[in-house]
């Protein structure tokens, strides 16, 4: 994502901003990288960036609800429906509560690399006349807290249909404190550790896939296996709805790549571009996955492609050229078809709709790949002497500790949750299904 320009202080990318830094442990010159629209620090609101962000902010809620919640809510029981929307919905509550009391705060001051402070708790010093880089401050809280929102709803994926709904709830504020803010602090903050070290992360590779995809993996191997996993059918309950989502998605994902250019400009179209190329071609390369090994071409695998594209190009979305992009749409289709179709069954985890298979897998494909395809030799926006090498070797290095800081954060909170209100569900509720057993109601009425 594009950072945060505040009180005339430029905090955006990077690869754009830190160019003294980066001089020094990459060698690469201010030539070539950016246009001067982008390098410029407006004195004021920028009416046509504000719209674009307000869009984008409105395009993110569109991705978590109705979006995620049908494209996971598809892949389940009918008889668990209603109850993942339930989560989903409540869990996004949760997150936009917390994030304008103290969310914000610890993700985006202070001058600490790993977190931030309380500067800005309750929003205190946040006012209308507030801007951040070209758009009202307000807009850009909006925006982070749409990011945060669908990060914790991601990871649900990996323990759907056996978690209690409380459990959801304490999970999710937990999470977000422990895990996600500081990895938000220390990617996208101006004084972050990996800011500072150049790391390139666009619009959430790390902070938001690799995070909720590793959690999901914890969370799913804590947890266990649901009940007849392997020995009974389990499968998508409606594709039509699957591919709804799906297809929100894609459209949402418009406002989570090309709005982390913080405007309308140069980098949010190439962001646009991306999000289009990367997910046609990982939905070509998974379909044509299936047919090389046997199988027949599918509805699910399409869609999974799709996320997958869209999850590894993320990263990417405004730091690599669209030739570029299809490239790692491609690659991404690879490795989350190689981990959901052949590693998972094999280990028998029960990541069951694949948020670690996808979004963990894709996210770590995507962040590695930026470092590569950013380089201008590969069609990428980089200076004409970036440093490949080098900045590979940054990439591997963030994404190796975001994986670390999720899988550990994520398991002290799921042991705390565990130990506070306990995250299974009963082998009888699990068998009548959450629907009924959690929320007394149902998805369908069968009674028509």
């Amino acid at each position: 994502m594009q950072k945060l320009k505040r009180n005339g202080q430029n905090l955006f990318s990077p690869v754009i901003n830190q160019i003294g830094f980066l001089k020094k442990i990459i060698g690469i010159t201010a030539v070539g990288l950016t246009t001067p629209v982008w390098a410029e620090t407006p004195a004021s609101i920028d009416s046509g960036d504000t719209a674009w962000m307000l869009i984008s902010t409105a395009l993110v809620l569109l991705m978590i609800v109705p979006g995620l919640a049908l494209f996971y809510v598809g892949m389940v029981r009918a008889k668990n429906a209603l109850s993942l929307l339930t989560q989903i919905l409540c869990m996004t509550a949760v997150v936009m509560v917390l994030w304008p009391l103290i969310g914000y705060s610890l993700a985006f001051s202070g001058s600490s690399p790993f977190i931030g402070d309380l500067t800005n708790l309750f929003l205190k010093k946040v006012t209308p006349a507030s801007i951040s880089g070209s758009i009202p401050e307000y807009v850009f809280i909006c925006y982070q807290m749409t990011f945060a929102a669908i990060t914790a709803a991601l990871a649900l994926g990996g323990f759907a249909e056996r978690i209690k709904f409380k459990a959801v709830m304490l999970f999710t504020p937990l999470w977000l404190l422990l895990v996600y803010l500081p990895l938000a602090h220390m990617v996208w903050s101006s004084d972050g550790y990996f800011f500072k070290m150049g790391a390139l992360d666009f619009a959430g590779g790390t902070v938001v896939h690799i995070n909720a995809g590793i959690s999901a993996l914890v969370g799913c191997l804590i947890i266990g296996k649901r009940s007849g996993y392997n020995k009974e059918l389990m499968a998508p309950h409606s594709m039509m709805m699957t591919l709804t989502g799906t297809g929100l998605l894609w459209v949402g994902w418009f406002g989570f790549n090309a709005g982390s250019a913080l405007g309308a400009n140069g980098s949010a179209g190439l962001a646009m571009i991306n999000s289009f190329l990367a997910t046609a071609t990982a939905i070509l390369t998974w379909i044509s996955l299936e047919a090389m090994v046997g199988r027949k071409p599918s509805l699910l695998g399409a869609c999974s492609g799709a996320i997958a594209g869209l999850v590894a190009i993320t990263p990417a979305a405004g730091n690599a050229g669209p030739m570029g992009g299809m490239i790692i749409g491609i690659l991404a289709s690879f490795g989350c078809f190689w981990m959901v179709i052949y590693v998972k069954p094999k280990l028998q985890f029960d990541d069951a709709l694949d948020a670690f298979g996808v979004h963990g897998i894709g996210g770590i494909i995507g962040s590695i790949a930026t470092g590569l395809f950013c380089s201008p030799l590969l069609g990428g926006p980089g200076n004409a002497d970036y440093a490949i090498g080098h900045q590979l070797l940054i990439q591997v290095f963030a994404v190796a500790v975001a994986v670390l800081w999720s899988a550990i954060g994520s398991t002290i909170v799921f042991f705390v949750v565990d130990k506070i209100v306990g995250l299974r569900v009963s082998p009888e509720e699990e068998n009548i299904g959450l629907d009924i057993s959690e929320h007394d109601e149902r998805a369908y009425n069968l009674n028509f």
